[in-house]
């Protein structure tokens, strides 16, 4: 079963339309861009991610999204299926 994840971005400023830019562009080999988000609040830019084990998906934040221009903190919310 895929394990699915949110990863929300905070950026640096200024730096939002670009970070959201290439996270469209990521092509990363442990992980799928579901789905890129630049919104408002106290996060700038959320990304969703499938990958086939939580290992993938870690190395996808770590080795893929972190490296990213302009990023400055990740925090990433599993989704859970509950019931």
């Amino acid at each position: 079963m895929a394990i699915r994840g949110y990863v929300l971005i905070e950026t640096e400023v200024g730096s939002a339309k670009a970070v959201g830019e290439s996270m469209q562009h990521l092509n990363h080999k442990d992980a799928r861009v579901l789905a890129v988000d630049t919104v408002t609040g106290p996060f700038d830019v959320i990304v969703q991610l499938e990958a086939d084990d939580l290992d993938r998906l870690g190395n996808c934040i770590t080795d893929g999204i972190q490296s990213i221009g302009g990023v400055k903190r990740t925090t990433t919310c599993l989704a859970v299926r509950l019931g």
